[in-house]
């Protein structure tokens, strides 16, 4: 490990030597002439301690060839768990500080088989479950800047290479997601293919064509000036594919909803989610893509001559592009421009991390060249997480509907982003033990992604002996049953089906507003049907009665009777939601509608046999079913829904209308929900998308719409209300 120099101990090198006479023997105190003699002795002794630590502080070979292969074993395991898992567990400065401390110290070494170092190389996000596809071109990374003064280097660096005082340069957000090479061949979608490992990526085009915002075709004529858009034989274009700030809250909202722990990072997720092998599981989440750049295109001819050029040609084609960007020439305007989109990244619909500074010209792009994995003539400048320090009170542990028990920390209340935060999910008990993380430690809360609070790290310094490791529970604390944990999950559950905390959080997701829709059935009201025996199983909840629920604290009679309406109206919900609702393993929203439309009942559901369900299932969702209805309780949960009255309703098949039209939803509409809302849109055929694009057909505005609307505006898209949709769906 690194000596308590840090990295200064391996920046040290040999001195070259004291003068003669103080390499003599020590001499004594009468050898010393008089006036002054001893003050030059204590500082020949002060050197000479000096040079012992530093001494004893250098690093022999044999030791930094020690850290060296520690820092690659170290650097791998975290490319492995940022690249293929979409799970990291450090922030990208702590990476970019190991590759920095490992690639010095490479520097030095005798023979650095460099070869076999990560210190320079890109990543890999191949994943094994995708066929690989080379690019045309190479999709090279960028190197990073984290302060002022790297980015002044690297515009004086530019300037002297190229002889000019001030090159004009392009600063774009750096989008927080999954790189994208995205291939047209005469103007049509041929192929999408991630990074990979720079030289080939994986063919993850079935899952591109489910992201709402992705044409399929590039636009001929500008939409705006009528012009004709020169459309290449082949072109690469390079972009992001992220999840909108919205879907991941959308998404993270029924999580909890359904007693499940929220997703930590709008990055992490929306990799793992086009990484997916079920194409219907991806589109149930809303993902986007932004394009920035290029790379292959032919003839050369129709490469772009700047980026601003490439930003302008893009819009005209129809392609989502940055919609916050500027021109700068020399470091202050270069700095300004970062400063400025700092500021505004809180307000933005999408997640960013950083400014990336690019040189304009293509030119001079070719002048200046590149490294072996990045550009020269870009940089990623990476902005700094808002962070304060709060002492930890307590961990808690919550336990989700599949049983999963997820620790959360308990801290003193701290400011970030505008808001009081005292609580962050540890996700899991190895976050616990990789951070040390022990009660009363002072700890580092960021927000992770800009978005929900995470604790980052342990204030060591402030640790006391009155701080307490935490020690996981070996049994669930609410049933007492020995939890366990699958071979390869990082997971700790529960077994136990009948578990009090898994039954409640089961409710809670069948009566929310993405299932089946039961107002009035909240937390507290579903934990006194609970703790009083009246409900043991989803299908009790049709078998309540008034005088029950006048028994529970805070029901009265007006409130039990709303109730017991509500309960009875969700016997008719769309049998898409009572499938969604039963939590059915692997089956979120997008593939309930798939097993609906297919089996049409819950009685021949639960009939179905394994080869009709991976039909229409990918094969890990059909298999996991198919074990679910293995069970006799799950599948006599069904015959007793039906017997207690439930009907789901099946929706028609929607007509021509709808079918194919693509629409947004922005502001608060004054009589639907936003759920209600997607539910009837996608009821008649039509599809709800995240964010205003070319593809999109409506953009239904309610109160305090904001830039969605101006962008329908500006690209022509028809603007309607909730009354216009209303007639739209009545008509249909």
């Amino acid at each position: 490990m690194l000596p308590s120099g840090g990295l200064s101990a391996y920046a040290c090198r040999p001195n070259p030597g004291f003068p003669d006479k103080m390499r003599s023997p020590m001499k004594t105190r009468n050898d010393f002439p008089a006036g002054g003699g001893l003050l030059r002795w204590l500082g020949v002794a002060l050197l000479l301690a000096a040079a012992a630590v530093i001494a004893a502080e250098r690093p022999t070979a044999e030791n930094a060839r020690t850290r060296v292969d520690v820092l690659r074993a170290e650097i791998r395991h975290h490319d492995e768990l940022y690249y293929k898992k979409s799970a990291p567990v450090i922030t990208d400065a702590a990476y970019d500080q190991l590759k920095r401390e490992l690639a010095a110290l490479e520097r030095d070494l005798p023979s650095p088989d460099r070869e076999a170092s990560p210190s320079d190389s890109l990543g890999d996000d191949r994943s094994g479950a995708f066929p690989v596809y080379r690019h045309r071109e190479p999709m090279q990374s960028l190197q990073k800047a984290y302060t002022e003064a790297e980015l002044k280097a690297f515009s004086a660096r530019l300037a002297q290479q190229l002889g000019r005082a001030e090159p004009a340069y392009v600063v774009e957000p750096k989008f927080d997601g999954l790189a994208i090479s995205v291939t047209y061949e005469q103007g049509k979608l041929v192929r999408a293919v991630t990074r990979g490992n720079g030289l080939e990526g994986d063919d993850v085009t079935t899952n591109a064509l489910t992201i709402a915002g992705l044409p399929q075709v590039l636009l001929e004529r500008d939409a705006a000036s009528g012009a004709t858009n020169p459309i290449p034989d082949l072109v690469e274009l390079r972009g992001e594919v992220y999840l909108p700030s919205a879907e991941f809250a959308r998404i993270n909202r029924e999580r909890e909803a359904a007693g499940e722990p929220p997703f930590a990072h709008p990055r992490n997720l929306a990799a793992g989610t086009l990484k997916s092998t079920d194409p219907r599981a991806v589109a149930e989440r809303g993902l986007a893509v932004v394009f920035y750049g290029w790379g292959a295109c032919a003839p050369t001819s129709a490469r772009p001559k700047s980026q601003r050029e490439f930003l302008a040609q893009a819009k005209a084609w129809g392609l989502p592009g940055p919609e916050k960007f500027s021109f700068a020439r020399g470091a202050a305007e270069i700095w300004a421009a970062v400063q400025a989109l700092d500021r505004v990244r809180p307000q933005l619909a999408y997640p960013i991390d950083g400014a990336v500074v690019k040189l304009d010209a293509a030119a001079l792009r070719e002048e200046v060249g590149a490294t072996g994995h990045a550009p020269r003539w870009a940089v990623a400048y990476k902005f700094a997480a808002e962070r304060a320090e709060a002492r930890l009170l307590a961990i808690a542990v919550q336990i989700g509907r599949t049983g999963v028990l997820t620790p959360v920390a308990e801290f003193s209340p701290v400011r970030l982003g505008g808001a009081t935060i005292t609580r962050a999910t540890l996700h899991n008990r190895d976050e616990i033990a990789r951070l040390d993380l022990r009660v009363g430690d002072f700890v580092y809360v960021e927000k992770a992604g800009e978005i929900i609070p995470s604790i980052v790290g342990v204030n060591r310094a402030r640790r006391t002996e009155t701080s307490r490791p935490y020690v996981f529970p070996e049994a669930c604390p609410e049933c007492g049953t020995a939890v366990v944990r699958v071979a390869g999950e990082v997971a700790v559950r529960c077994p136990n089906d009948d578990c009090a905390a898994r039954l409640r959080r089961r409710l809670q997701h069948f009566a929310s507003a993405a299932c089946v829709d039961i107002n009035g059935l909240g937390p507290a009201v579903i934990d006194g049907l609970v703790a009083g025996g009246l409900v043991k199983t989803i299908p009790d909840l049709y078998r309540l009665r008034r005088e029950q629920l006048l028994t529970l604290d805070g029901v009265a009679e007006k409130s039990a009777d709303r109730l017991l309406a509500a309960i009875d109206r969700s016997k008719q919900a769309e049998l898409r939601r009572f499938i969604h609702g039963l939590g059915l393993p692997q089956v979120g929203g997008v593939a309930a509608k798939t097993l609906a439309r297919r089996f049409g009942g819950l009685d021949r559901l639960a009939a179905a046999t394994a080869e009709e369900l991976a039909s229409v299932l990918g094969a890990a969702t059909s298999a996991a079913v198919v074990e679910y209805l293995r069970i006799p309780k799950n599948r006599a949960q069904f015959a007793d829904l039906l017997a207690a009255g439930v009907r789901p309703s099946v929706p028609p098949v929607a007509t021509a209308r709808l079918a194919g039209k693509t629409f947004v939803l922005t502001g608060t509409l004054p009589g639907l929900t936003r759920t209600q809302a997607e539910a009837r849109i996608t009821g008649a055929g039509g599809k709800v998308a995240g964010n205003v694009g070319r593809g999109t057909d409506f953009l239904v505005a309610g109160e305090g719409s904001g830039t969605k609307l101006a962008r329908a505006r500006s690209l022509g898209i028809a603007v309607i209300d909730e009354a216009a949709l209303l007639a739209m769906l009545v008509e249909n």
